[in-house]
């Protein structure tokens, strides 16, 4: 799933290049981001102070990239194809199956489980 970000700085980024993007959470949980990497240059884009702890990065090559004059200064649009392990969605996804594994838990209990004790043999008449 491609993802848009915007970071209000001049970040001309070719398109095809590799990017890492440091984001955050804001406090109304928000994807803020910080900082974006282009691995191919290692030029790096920041808007502000440091990343710091609490950041999460994910991987992505660059589709789109836009940049405009706005009222509070330039900003740059990227359209990222996330791509690798880092993926922007990887959290959800793991939600996701971690929500899927724990229904069929439920389920097989619900059928009898792994553990379920074999019906003895009725006995045969020869």
């Amino acid at each position: 799933m491609d993802r848009t970000i915007v970071i209000s700085v001049p970040a001309p980024v070719p398109h095809g290049h590799r990017v890492e993007v440091a984001e955050r959470l804001d406090g109304e949980g928000e994807r803020v981001v910080l900082a974006v990497t282009d691995l191919e240059t290692r030029v790096r884009y920041q808007h502000g102070a440091t990343v710091g702890h609490g950041a999460t990065t994910w991987v992505g090559r660059v589709l789109e990239c836009t940049i405009a004059q706005g009222r509070s200064g330039v900003v740059t649009t990227l359209l990222i194809d996330p791509v690798g392990p880092g993926a922007a969605e990887a959290d959800l996804a793991l939600r996701g199956a971690d929500a899927a594994a724990s229904a069929v838990t439920s389920e097989a209990l619900r059928w009898g489980g792994a553990n379920r004790e074999p019906e003895p043999e009725p006995p045969r008449f020869w």
